[in-house]
């Protein structure tokens, strides 16, 4: 299988063209914060949508967000994870949205006969009628961050464009549009943290696209499933299955912890959450790590994986995917380690009406690095214009500290 995770490449880590810039420049925008309507708290990862158009986004870690359309937005959709969905009519001022968690009563309809694996292999040959039916092209936006310890040291940013050829077909590829790069230059900062593969990365980790990496029969011989309770997603009821690795398996290779979330009615995948099996550290770092400097200690400590799909009549999209890795590094004859989290995240904000195939020189490729590609594409205005992910507080503040 294995490079499935980007690899890191410690200095180094991974895990494994303008011709339509013109349908970027989105003049009609609304902004707010969601917010769960007991707690109060903000609600990160919150899919946020324009409804009766293709224009989305995803909240930030303070639950912000801003929406931007090139046609006037009237009513806006917010759908998340153990929440109702809710739509609410757009304004010009700040939008306050408060999202109400849903508790799922057991009813007897809500009871789940049959073995939880043959409700994948049911929802894996929906996927194959469903999931990339016909050819698309989608407009994303793609980030990276590093931190070391509690402070990002790296920031890296990118309007991209991914083509998605029907399944089975072999075309799939990204393109940078717009980029911008931040690096830190503190001289102690003397590990560098590069992630491979880009916006290329929502490709290669695609589940649904590339069977080989969870969803074969061999490779589904190599867990158990467990049926979890269910729960909404939007105002839908998923089903909540578990699949962990069989205690009496071995491969020379690390598998995964993964829940899959399969709509209950139309037997959809509606999210995949994916963690890497730490246990056998070799095995983790194979999976991981492509190289390190010489007396560098690398110990990992999460390496998971975040898609979200959406469905909307017969077709089945990918809107959203996060890659998170955090590990802890040391020099030998050093006393102390430091922690560094590594976090990749691109949500697909708009989708063009001709899906037309990436040519081969302008592609980004799996072994490409975005911080060595970023300059190439660099934007002095990437802000002003683009339909993105809004950057939490703490993030703001580190991209000022860069910059200076």
């Amino acid at each position: 299988m294995r490079k499935v995770l980007s690899s890191i490449l410690l200095v180094l880590l991974s895990w494994t063209l303008a011709a339509q810039t013109d349908s970027l420049r989105l003049g009609y925008l609304v902004r707010g914060r969601v917010r769960d309507a007991g707690s109060g708290k903000a609600l990160e990862s919150v899919h946020v949508s324009a409804v009766g158009r293709h224009h989305a986004t995803v909240t930030n870690a303070d639950g912000e967000f801003v929406l931007k359309s090139d046609a006037p937005i009237g009513t806006v959709e917010f759908s998340f994870l153990g929440y109702r969905k809710r739509t609410q009519k757009a304004t010009s001022a700040y939008m306050q949205v408060a999202l109400q968690r849903e508790a799922l009563p057991l009813k007897e309809a809500s009871i789940v006969t049959g073995e939880p694996a043959d409700i994948v292999r049911a929802a894996l040959e929906k996927a194959d009628v469903t999931y990339c039916p016909e050819p698309e092209l989608l407009e994303c936006f793609y980030r990276e961050t590093v931190q070391k310890r509690n402070r990002y040291t790296y920031v890296a940013e990118a309007v991209a464009r991914i083509f998605k050829d029907e399944y089975g077909g072999r075309r799939d590829a990204a393109a940078l549009e717009k980029s911008r790069l931040l690096v830190s230059q503190r001289k102690r900062d003397t590990l560098s943290v590069k992630t491979q593969g880009g916006p290329n990365m929502a490709i290669t980790c695609d589940f649904l696209k590339k069977r080989e990496l969870l969803f074969t029969e061999e490779e589904m011989a190599l867990y158990n499933f467990s049926m979890e309770a269910p729960t909404y997603i939007g105002d839908r009821v998923q089903f909540v299955i578990k699949m962990e690795p069989s205690p009496y398996v071995q491969v020379d290779y690390a598998l995964y912890h993964a829940t899959l979330y399969i709509d209950r009615e139309t037997l959809c995948f509606t999210r995949i959450e994916t963690s890497l099996d730490m246990k056998d550290q070799a095995k983790a770092i194979r999976a991981i790590l492509v190289s390190k400097p010489l007396g560098l200690r690398f110990f990992p400590k999460e390496a998971s994986i975040i898609l979200n799909y959406r469905t909307v009549g017969e077709k089945t999209r990918l809107e959203y995917f996060r890659s998170t890795i955090r590990f802890d590094c040391d020099w030998r004859k050093r006393l102390f380690k430091t922690h560094y989290t590594s976090i990749n995240e691109l949500v697909i904000t708009d989708v063009y009406p001709t899906a037309t195939p990436i040519p081969r020189k302008e592609r980004f490729h799996s072994r490409d690095y975005l911080n060595d590609k970023a300059l190439e594409f660099e934007d002095p205005d990437f802000w002003a214009d683009y339909n993105i992910i809004e950057p939490s507080e703490s993030l703001e503040h580190a991209i000022g500290r860069l910059r200076k």
